[in-house]
């Protein structure tokens, strides 16, 4: 695309008094997807910029966390566009395997059915109905937020050619050795009946017990304490220290297994801290993952005592009870026994869950798919390292390290319907064969293919790659691979990106996935607590921008993006971005009103004034540091140097400044005009990656030209005007004094006060009239009597006070505050004297008592001017 240049008509444009979000976003969104702005070419010459999309759940909803991302990555896409690139945002949805299987069974239950009634053929295929009535709701909630994603390449994690992919990448790593089979303890959910990998338990700490129990009898008895003593049904062994001398006499000896009539061994096994407890510890190692390492460095059996729904398998007075009941009434038993040596409840311990249901997970004996991780993540930790993938913030990097260099073996079977199915067939004779893309599975009596399917995770690890074509070598996958940022949350660094990471170095020949890895904070609420719903602090985004527009959200959001930090935000916030929103506006109405056009070459700087030369130079910086601010990922910085360059700079000085020229009219009003109309275009076009909407119906209003999202991105020419900004910042000095004292003598804002101005040996003499007109100064009279006089910034401001204030209030008023700010100034100096408070004291500290005195000192200065002025002084 390149930005149109049909020039503007010759009739003043016009735009209604106030902006009405709700009646300009949607429509122009679909203006937008219609005339293909978001398409990119594979074909163009243009340098690639590309960045796929996290991909939200089939099953959710827009939620502030996906505002926020989106918000940051339509940033960075709309700028890369406006720059000349070839810019891809690819979106698409992941399948979310146990939550959407989860969706369509609670759907069935309704209709008092199971999965297991329709049969895994059926149910799919009702899985498959379910998404396209209800998934995907995500999708229209992003158009609201403005995403400027590719809708032309959406993709779905079971689509035919992401699911092609997945095959594809099962049999190499199948027969590179690197997916295996075996028998491990897993996290099994025994509400979801599968197994679910490390990152998708959530620890939180609950209330138990914990209970000591005599294992053995007399001098060959020993003590452990469990906090699940249902497992002790299948206790193998008890380990101790093997230096530990309390039990160096019991080391290779039988003892007795409570409630049973098993004898077990006491192993020694350096794995115990003799330190911590009684120094012996139970071994199950059907159920815990400590206790299996044991068993395999013991050659221990394994014994499962449970089912897949967590009930008791062991005959005896416990079969069949939930391993909850089972619990309470193993205690009950070993206490009628006399075994339990001491009981603490509650007993407050970290106990994993389900991220999905809540359910509390069970460490489980089952045989499951794997993935061998050691190579793979040395590679992804080699590509951090040697630069080629930069992790920003830099910070960040110890926590990825610390995952991929500590990576254990990857679960990645789960026992679904709904997923990848594992392409692995079992023949009549115990035949095993894995099975490409491209190659017919085994047929014949007696085979059968795997039952389980995929983690979800595994088919989004191969996102940034099979949504752009691959295995295939395709024009997309050519263009737009490597991608080049991934921008998500650090809580997923070791969910989803080291994933991407091991797969994409894996089946791209080594070429990262991305070239950095932007890492953003977590949305919180605006006393920095986790949004919940337990909490009752959650936000709908869409309630927001129903209330005050999607810009107004995204530029709260965009805000508050300070890299890896977490983000407070409030609806006070978004109310005030929607009041910068309308401050924009008013301020584009203003300069249509007043003549402010993009047409024709900028004047030359000698016609210009020195408020003309100021917004310029202050403009060019601007371009400058906002560039700067992209490159850097400072979301938070650029958009506060925007707010502060457009309100303050712009609207609440140049825009004021002017005032006083456009009424003049002549040569220096059409001067000012074509400058202020460069600085709104430049300004709109600096805003629009965050704030789309606003920008685009003032931008294009303002300059009658297509659309900002083709535009070009604005460049800084190098021009800056040291003497002008200067001139300018004395100017506001003077304005901005002058306004505090008036403040200060309970004068109206609009109240008009006789002034003699003295702007000899100053700069200031061009800019009498705006002075005045700020100021609301009338010039002085016959009968002016100068009542209070200010120096300020060399210029000197006299003004006729008589009957407006209370001189003797005023003068006791000052008085008092002059006594504060003199007995401040006497504690900071003495502080600042004190050698032992420097010695102690953080920088910070002195730092700010520094600040203190410096505002002191002024304010002495200052109080002291305004009493001289006063009359009888």
């Amino acid at each position: 695309m390149t930005e149109n240049t049909q020039q503007p008509n010759n009739s003043t444009p016009e735009l209604p008094t106030q902006y009405a979000p709700a009646e300009v976003e949607g429509p122009l969104y679909e203006r937008w997807v219609e005339r293909g702005y978001f398409t990119a070419d594979a074909q163009s010459d243009k340098k690639p910029y590309t960045i796929v999309i996290p991909p939200p759940n089939v099953t959710g909803s827009l939620h502030l966390g996906h505002a926020f991302q989106h918000t940051l990555m339509d940033a960075l896409t709309r700028r890369k566009r406006m720059q000349g690139y070839e810019a891809l945002w690819l979106p698409g949805m992941d399948h979310a395997g146990i939550a959407t299987q989860n969706k369509v069974e609670q759907q069935l239950a309704e209709e008092g059915k199971s999965r297991h009634d329709l049969g895994r053929e059926a149910f799919v295929d009702r899985v498959w109905q379910w998404k396209e009535e209800y998934g995907g709701k995500i999708l229209g909630q992003m158009r609201r937020l403005g995403d400027g994603v590719d809708w032309s390449r959406e993709r779905f994690t079971m689509d035919e050619g992401l699911s092609k992919a997945v095959q594809t990448i099962f049999k190499r790593l199948y027969d590179d050795e690197l997916i295996y089979r075996a028998e491990r303890i897993i996290n099994w959910c025994p509400r979801c009946l599968t197994a679910i990998s490390d990152i998708e338990v959530e620890y939180q700490e609950d209330d138990g017990e914990l209970v000591s129990i005599r294992y053995g009898e007399g001098d060959e008895s020993l003590v452990v304490a469990t906090t699940r003593a249902e497992t002790m049904l299948g206790d193998t062994a008890v380990a101790v220290h093997p230096e530990d001398e309390r039990y160096a006499h019991l080391i290779g000896k039988l003892i007795k297994l409570p409630l049973t009539d098993r004898s077990i061994p006491v192993v020694a096994d350096t794995h115990v801290d003799p330190e911590f407890g009684t120094g012996a510890v139970k071994v199950t190692p059907a159920h815990d993952p400590n206790d299996f390492a044991i068993g395999q460095r013991h050659g221990l059996p394994s014994m499962t005592v449970m089912d897949e729904r967590g009930n008791i398998t062991v005959h005896g007075p416990f079969l069949g009870l939930d391993r909850f009941e089972a619990r309470s009434a193993i205690v009950g038993a070993l206490r009628e026994q006399g075994r339990i040596v001491a009981e603490k409840r509650p007993y407050v311990h970290s106990v994993g869950h389900c991220s999905r249901c809540s359910t509390t997970v069970e460490p489980r004996l089952s045989m499951q798919w794997w993935v061998k991780v050691g190579p793979l993540a040395q590679a992804a930790g080699d590509a951090v390292r040697d630069g080629r993938v930069k992790i920003h913030p830099e910070d960040m990097s110890k926590r990825y390290f610390d995952w991929v260099d500590n990576m254990h073996d990857w679960c990645i079977s789960r026992q679904l319907w709904w997923g990848h199915r594992i392409p692995v067939w079992y023949g009549p004779d115990g035949e095993v064969v894995c099975v490409g893309p491209d190659e017919q599975p085994p047929s014949g009596e007696g085979w059968t293919q795997d039952t389980d399917v995929l983690d979800t995770w595994f088919s989004s690890g191969l996102w940034p790659f099979s949504t752009l074509g691959w295995p295939e070598k395709t024009p997309d996958l050519e263009k737009f691979y490597a991608t080049d940022v991934l921008l998500t949350g650090h809580d997923i660094i070791f969910f989803w990106v080291a994933r991407m990471m091991m797969f994409g170095l894996y089946a791209m020949d080594g070429v990262a996935p991305f070239h950095t890895i932007a890492l953003t904070g977590l949305v919180r609420d605006e006393r920095g607590k986790k949004m919940s719903k337990s909490f009752g602090n959650v936000v709908d985004p869409l309630d927001w921008m129903d209330a005050y527009g999607s810009d107004a959200v995204r530029f709260t959001l965009a805000k508050g993006a300070n890299p890896g930090t977490d983000v407070p935000i409030g609806e006070d916030w978004v109310q005030a971005s929607r009041n910068f929103a309308n401050k924009i506006w008013n301020a584009t109405r203003f300069a249509l009103m007043n003549g402010a056009t993009v047409e024709g070459e900028l004047p030359p700087v000698e016609r210009m004034s020195a408020t003309d030369r100021w917004i310029l130079s202050r403009l060019n910086a601007t371009v400058a540091e906002v560039d700067a601010f992209y490159e850097d990922y400072q979301f938070s910085k650029l958009s506060d140097a925007l707010y502060h360059f457009a309100w303050d700079e712009v609207f609440d000085w140049y825009v004021e400044l002017s005032k006083t020229t456009f009424m003049g009219g002549g040569e220096q009003a059409a001067v000012s005009a074509r400058v202020l109309g460069e600085v709104l275009d430049v300004t709109l076009k600096l805003l629009h990656p965050v704030v789309p909407f606003v920008t685009e119906t003032l931008w294009t209003t303002l300059t009658g030209k297509e659309s900002l999202v083709v535009a070009e991105w604005p460049a800084d020419s190098g021009f800056r005007d040291a003497a002008a900004e200067a001139e300018i910042e004395n100017l506001q000095q003077v304005i901005t004094e002058v306004r505090r004292f008036r403040a200060d003598q309970g004068l109206q804002p609009g109240q008009r006060v006789p002034a003699r101005l003295d702007l000899s040996g100053t700069s200031l003499a061009a800019h009498e009239g705006a002075i005045r007109q700020l100021l609301r100064l009338q010039p002085e009279g016959d009968d002016f009597a100068a009542t209070a006089t200010l120096p300020v910034a060399g210029a000197t401001v006299a003004l006729d006070l008589s009957g407006t204030i209370d001189v003797d209030a005023e003068r006791k008023r000052l008085t008092k505050a002059l006594a504060v700010a003199e007995k401040d100034k006497a504690q900071c100096t003495a502080k600042l004297g004190n050698e032992a408070f420097l010695a102690k004291a953080a920088e910070q500290a002195v730092e700010k008592i520094r600040g203190r005195l410096a505002k002191a000192e002024a304010d002495i200065e200052r109080i002291g001017a305004q009493l001289a002025a006063l009359p009888g002084a």
